[in-house]
């Protein structure tokens, strides 16, 4: 059985972390982080599809595809190192070498991490003054994951972090033990599902192959932070990197079999977890919004048709206007691809207690107003269509478009 247990990313064994507030672009607040491992990890990362891809990304992607085992990640918010050329790359290096110094592992088994605005470059030396103090501050307290968490927000109201227990078989043979995983994200705007928009970082204490751990997380993410979008935003920086250590005492996993479930469904749990506060994070949101769809002919038209919806400005812009006009949710529908039959359908609104009938029988069909418009009014508005077509099934989640999205992003570099 899988637990939630409090805190983030060090709640594992051997995993610790630091902040401090370096000044690259923010002033009065914390904006560099540093996760660190007693042991070297196995590693498995995800990355931005965006053709135009941030030097940190480059750097990551290269140490992920080469297997080679890391040990200490350092991230900064405010400026992305994206569009900076050679000299993004340079830095990348440079930061790497002064993490190296600090810390005593090699250049190699550092991981790195940007986000912010893009274009100018970081300043190396607020970068590696930042990097000595976290260096000498480390801790495992949970109070040191959770300012970790906070202090790679950018346009962010809330930090993002979770944690579960769950238990695997001892690598003696006797018994189990309790094994962990912990996560923390950032990520407000430009989330668009096409990887994983966003910033996130997961850390275990779980004994696993690196092949296994990178397919538990491949096939976490389709489902998980490919299915939430706020503003059809697809960034520069998306970065999702899953570290093991292997110090729980496990037996290794080193196939597909019960622990392997049990270690996939864990990193299930804790990525959904993040991408639904995510999607409810969104820039200027005031709802959460929800999209099942079930019946399905196929598990990739049930996601395509749930993220259409989502996706959708006028389904955004009817939510915040508390407007039950159904006919924006068909629209999504219909124009998302996949090929169905209107007549056969049936869409429903679903508030916490009392669900809404919206169309059915190829006709939108009579509901109280301000009965739809209530349920519209709660933070979380859950919508799901019957597509009676199959059986496969999606969930995707999004927030309403508000006044305050512009305002968010029309200064956002002042």
């Amino acid at each position: 059985m899988i637990s939630r247990i409090s805190g983030g990313v060090t709640a594992p064994r051997g995993f610790s972390a630091a902040c401090c507030a370096a000044g690259i672009r923010y002033q009065g607040r914390t904006d560099m982080a540093m996760l660190f491992s007693q042991a070297p990890c196995a590693v498995a990362g995800t990355f931005t599809s965006n053709r135009v891809k941030a030097a940190p990304v480059l750097w990551d992607m290269d140490i992920v595809n080469a297997g080679a085992p890391v040990q200490a990640v350092v991230v900064n918010a405010g400026i992305a190192n994206a569009a900076t050329g050679k000299t993004g790359l340079e830095l990348c290096h440079s930061s790497a070498l002064a993490a190296s110094d600090a810390l005593g592992i090699p250049a190699s088994s550092v991981l790195l991490g940007s986000t912010g605005v893009i274009g100018p470059n970081l300043p190396l030396d607020r970068l590696s003054a930042g990097i000595r103090t976290m260096a000498s501050a480390l801790s495992d307290s949970e109070e040191a994951g959770t300012l970790a968490s906070k202090a790679i927000m950018t346009t962010d109201t809330v930090n993002k972090e979770f944690a579960v227990e769950f238990y695997l078989p001892a690598a003696g043979g006797e018994g189990t033990v309790p094994v962990r995983l912990g996560g923390m994200s950032k990520g407000s705007g430009m989330i668009h599902p096409d990887m994983c928009t966003m910033l996130g970082y997961l850390t275990t204490d779980c004994a696993i192959s690196r092949e296994l751990l990178e397919k538990a997380l491949k096939k976490t993410v389709p489902d998980t932070f490919n299915m939430i979008t706020v503003d059809g935003d697809t960034s520069t920086n998306d970065t999702l990197l899953l570290m093991a250590n292997g110090l729980a005492g496990n037996k290794p996993i080193t196939e597909e079999d019960e622990s392997f479930a049990v270690f996939s469904e864990a990193v299930f749990s804790v990525c959904r977890d993040l991408a639904v506060l995510m999607a409810s994070d969104g820039e200027g949101a005031t709802h959460l919004v929800e999209m099942r769809v079930f019946n399905a002919d196929t598990k990739e038209n049930a996601r395509t048709l749930a993220r259409s919806v989502v996706g959708s400005s006028l389904v955004k812009a009817m939510i915040f206007g508390r407007d039950a006009n159904c006919g924006r949710i068909l629209c999504a529908l219909g124009y998302a691809g996949p090929d169905f039959d209107p007549a056969v359908i049936e869409l429903y609104l679903h508030g916490e207690n009392e669900t809404l009938c919206f169309y059915r029988d190829g006709c939108v069909q009579a509901f109280d107003e301000e009965k739809a418009a209530a349920i519209l009014a709660e933070k979380e508005v859950r919508f799901s269509c019957d597509m009676k077509a199959g059986s496969e099934e999606a969930v995707a989640w999004g927030c309403d478009l508000t006044y305050d999205y512009v305002k968010i992003n029309g200064d956002y570099r002042s």
